[in-house]
């Protein structure tokens, strides 16, 4: 039997300050925060759901031995691009409405499924953040 990864469950970021960040992609992203039930003496785990995935936020000071991560847990070293159904302008107008600044775009990329127009920001950490719709909306 081969092995076939078929979806994307969910992702870790390495942040700075929690609270920051969950913030960040509530209001700019429209993502929703669910925090972990915690084990005695364990600090909440903080999540963000979008559609079928979510983020964990894991603070970068959270020691390998609390939370099992990659190797080089480093805050600001993502790039991530995300999918909406808004046109680029409507994405500029939206972030620029939360003070997001536009760090390129719009432009054309190649997404998983097609043409993209993607708009590029930066997160609170520095973490690249490409907001795309396909430009064929039937994808």
């Amino acid at each position: 039997m081969n092995l076939k990864v078929k979806a994307l469950d969910h992702l870790v970021i390495n942040v700075l300050d929690v609270e920051v960040s969950a913030a960040w992609y509530q209001s700019v992203l429209g993502m929703t925060r669910h925090d972990s039930d915690p084990k005695p003496g364990e600090k909440p785990h903080t999540s963000l759901k979008f559609g079928r995935q979510k983020i964990n936020l894991r603070p970068v000071t959270t020691s390998k031995e609390a939370w099992f991560t990659a190797d080089n847990a480093t805050a600001g070293s993502n790039d991530l691009c995300f999918l909406t159904e808004s046109n680029p302008d409507a994405v500029i107008t939206h972030l620029g409405a939360h003070g997001v600044a536009i760090e390129k775009g719009p432009v054309q990329k190649q997404g998983a499924l097609g043409a993209l127009l993607s708009v590029y920001c930066r997160d609170p950490d520095g973490n690249l953040i490409e907001i795309s719709s396909y430009a064929d909306s039937s994808q």
